[in-house]
């Protein structure tokens, strides 16, 4: 198949991404694109990309979705003893990627993921659905089960064993938080002549600015 015909000329929705105009801080500039992005009412405006690796490099990616950022970094949840889980344990360096495309927009970063504190996790955990918090206690990601049916009665199984207010978080699930030593940001722009910022911490703590060729 050939997709070449899928081509399309980039726009700087917004304006072209300059060094004057950028947050020195990089947290800052990603709150500030997150805001356009949920202003714009785009789908899942939350929703990245997660690159993690095995100690002898191989790498593994897939989607999961933000559930809140701050000064510390970015926070995920998920099953502990899942792949990317299993891979976190054993190399810490993960990456990130956003790619809100009706903005031309994309932002990566790279740093190190710790688990979140079990309070942490508890807190969050508390706040999901009812059915959200059973289907925890049903699914152990990345297992192989023998069905579809292997979830629903799980599912039904959970529905049974806890209160719907007082369905304990599982020990084998919780937080991540990533924290960035490298920030990327991107926005395309037209003939290709793309702008991309980027943010690389200093040993003392504080933020250097560099622009990239596209």
């Amino acid at each position: 198949m050939n997709t070449d015909k899928l081509r399309r000329e980039y726009k700087a929705h917004n304006g072209n991404l300059l060094e004057q105009n950028a947050s020195s801080d990089p947290f800052e500039q990603f709150e500030k694109w997150f805001a356009d992005a949920i202003d714009a009412k785009l789908d899942l405006p939350d929703a990245m990309t997660l690159a993690t690796a095995t100690p002898q490099g191989v790498p593994s990616a897939r989607m999961v979705v933000l559930r809140g950022f701050d000064a510390k970094g970015f926070c995920f949840y998920t099953d502990y003893d899942s792949q990317k889980g299993k891979e976190l344990a054993e190399n810490p360096n993960a990456a990130l990627v956003f790619y809100w495309r009706e903005l031309d927009r994309q932002v990566r970063s790279t740093g190190i993921v710790e688990k979140m504190t079990p309070e942490e996790s508890d807190a969050y955990f508390a706040s999901r659905p009812v059915s959200s918090q059973l289907a925890v206690w049903t699914e152990r990601q990345s297992l192989i089960i023998s069905g579809r049916e292997h979830l629903i009665e799980g599912f039904q199984q959970a529905e049974q064993t806890y209160p719907p207010d007082k369905i304990p978080r599982p020990p084998h699930w919780g937080g991540y938080r990533l924290a960035p030593n490298l920030f990327e940001f991107w926005q395309g722009c037209p003939s290709r002549l793309h702008d991309r910022l980027c943010y690389t911490l200093q040993p003392d703590g504080t933020w250097e600015m560099t622009r990239l060729s596209p």
